[in-house]
């Protein structure tokens, strides 16, 4: 039966049992939207802008272990998706992302709308491709799908030419895959694993450091029970947070620029560092050359370029982190490293993070405290900053709760179309989006695309006035000058202003106003007795967005706080009072 390509583009989704698309229509993409028009199996949804349209699909992949699936136009809907393509890529999210394109034959013509997207893409996606003809359509959407999904997972990038879209053709999808070259690892080397259960078995001072690639694997009960099994400690990163419940009594915190002094320490004394899912970036290390200096170091990833790029690894395991980790659950036994544990404990007990025990101060512990009381079955995203930073510190995750982050990139605007995007994967739980004032700006007309989906998100906006992660650097390395930092600045105020003070300008926009503009729920909280209260009264609105504001000192910092270019033992315990 022949059937034109868009009318195959729909079978093939269906192939590919999707069941929710992110997309934002024009002109080059028109046919294909004419298709899912006639369809009702796929629900579509049109969110307000491209960058939080893929945001919204990278949240709905993470919250679900799904594939993520966009669709946009060419030109600047295709260049609108770079900056959400490379968050995804980079925290290895399965994404596949439609690109309509122009007629082949104006390709190269500087036709209206016209870019080079594969070019464009290339660098910020696992793989990307044009389709030339439209008997190569069917092949190209399948093998999309599954590069999106195995191996170290990614974003695959389809551009789909006018032309072939319209053009008629086989309604054949393929069953079968086959791609010369790619032949991504499914096992794991016993030997490699052998190697490293004889050293972690000699270990007195051993650490488990866990990354991303754990959740990303849905390894999480599998790494519990390897740590129980072992009894040995657990580090993660801000990524491998969740990696085992957070008040489980082997787990030790984050490390890092920003981690807990226990975690830290623990990694700069231990003898053995056995790694699971992390790329050892600079965020996590501090200075290369010291770091876990005297341990014999194991890392399995999924990945082999990752292995030793940043840090020389003493013996490398190439495979999925639940694959290797059921396979080193086998061969693992209880050790005696009973005083370790205990001396790990002792940092965690004397160096605990705290902000403040004053019950006048409204800190985001004590916020992100209420979250934890209140919602039990959630999953929460931020967005990049403080923000991000304070909720990977105090918020508590078991098994029933997901913490979803733009790590490797660090995008600002990810945090609310994430949560958008994980509400329409996971409607039976609550959803909390953790966002700085900064931040939610960048995709804040996506309540427009919230309310419009009755989605019953609460949006928290921590308003300090500032870039806050960018104020703290100035303030703590640049002699206060805080340049282009401060959001109440207006072209009347004093340049070289390096404190707030009763004379500022009101705060742009009224978030409460903006929200209720939108048609959602705005609340504003300024003191520690309306925090409950505020929750309570997000988590009774079950027919849109409810956004709360609360206001913070503008002068709160993340601490520890490692400096830049030193060790992790060269932590900044708290903030210089002035």
């Amino acid at each position: 039966m022949l059937i034109t390509g868009a009318e195959l583009f729909v079978k093939a989704l269906k192939e590919e049992k999707v069941d929710t698309m992110f997309a934002y229509p024009g002109g080059q993409a028109i046919d294909l939207f004419d298709a899912l028009y006639k369809q009702k199996e796929i629900n579509v949804i049109l969110p307000r802008h491209e960058q939080a349209l893929v945001h919204a699909a990278d949240g709905y992949a993470r919250s679900t272990g799904k594939v993520g699936v966009c669709l946009v136009t060419s030109g600047p809907g295709a260049t609108n998706l770079t900056t959400g393509v490379a968050t995804a890529n980079y925290d290895s999210v399965p994404l596949v992302c439609f690109t309509g394109q122009v007629p082949t034959y104006l390709i190269g013509n500087d036709a209206f709308q016209e870019v080079d997207t594969i070019g464009i893409m290339r660098s910020i996606c696992k793989y990307a491709v044009t389709v030339r003809k439209r008997e190569d359509l069917a092949r190209i959407i399948h093998n999309a799908f599954y590069i999106a999904k195995s191996g170290k997972p990614g974003v695959v990038v389809v551009d789909i030419p006018k032309d072939v879209q319209i053009a008629l053709g086989s309604d054949e999808y393929p069953k079968d895959i086959h791609i010369r070259g790619y032949n991504p690892n499914t096992s794991v080397h016993m030997g490699q694993v052998n190697k490293a259960m004889e050293v972690l078995g000699k270990a007195k001072k051993p650490i488990f450091l866990i990354g991303g690639g754990v959740n990303i694997a849905h390894a999480n009960q599998e790494m519990t029970k390897l740590a129980e099994i072992t009894g040995v400690p657990v580090v993660t990163t801000i990524m491998g947070k969740g990696a085992i419940p957070t008040n489980h009594e082997l787990y030790v915190g984050n490390l890092g620029i920003h981690g807990s002094y226990a975690s830290n320490t623990a990694i700069s004394n231990c003898d053995v560092l056995f790694s699971i899912g992390t790329r050892f970036n600079d965020r996590i290390t501090g200075k290369i050359e010291e770091f876990a200096k005297n341990a014999t170091i194991i890392h399995v990833d999924v990945d082999p370029a990752a292995i030793s790029k940043n840090i020389s690894v003493s013996i490398p395991i190439v495979a999925d982190a639940k694959i290797a980790i059921e396979a080193i659950i086998k061969k693992a036994k209880k050790l005696d490293i009973d005083e370790w544990r205990e001396e790990i404990k002792s940092w965690k007990k004397d160096y605990k993070i705290r902000m403040s025990d004053d019950n006048n101060i409204l800190t985001p512990e004590y916020i992100i405290d209420n979250i934890n009381k209140i919602y039990k079955n959630a999953v929460i995203t931020t967005d990049v900053g403080q923000n991000q930073l304070w909720t990977t510190q105090f918020l508590e995750i078991d098994n029933n709760k997901r913490l979803l982050t733009s790590g490797g990139l660090g995008t600002m605007g990810y945090g609310l179309p994430a949560a958008i995007g994980a509400k329409i994967g996971c409607p039976n739980k609550d959803v909390i989006n953790v966002s700085g004032d900064g931040g939610i700006q960048m995709n804040i007309q996506e309540l427009a695309t919230a309310v419009c989906q009755e989605l019953p998100i609460t949006v928290c906006i921590l308003n300090n006035g500032y870039l806050g992660n960018v104020r703290q650097w100035q303030e703590m390395f640049y002699d206060k000058r805080y340049s282009s930092t401060c959001l109440k600045y207006r072209k009347s105020c004093d340049e070289n202003c390096d404190k707030c003070n009763k004379n500022c300008p009101v705060y742009t926009p009224d978030f409460v106003k903006l929200a209720e503009s939108y048609g959602a729920k705005g609340m504003r909280v300024t003191k520690r007795e309306e925090v409950e209260k505020a929750f309570k009264e997000a988590k009774k609105n079950n027919t849109t967005p409810t956004v709360i504001e609360f206001i913070i000192d503008d002068t709160l910092n993340v601490m520890p706080m490692v400096p830049p270019g030193n060790t992790l033992k060269d932590m900044i315990m708290q903030k210089e009072e002035n």
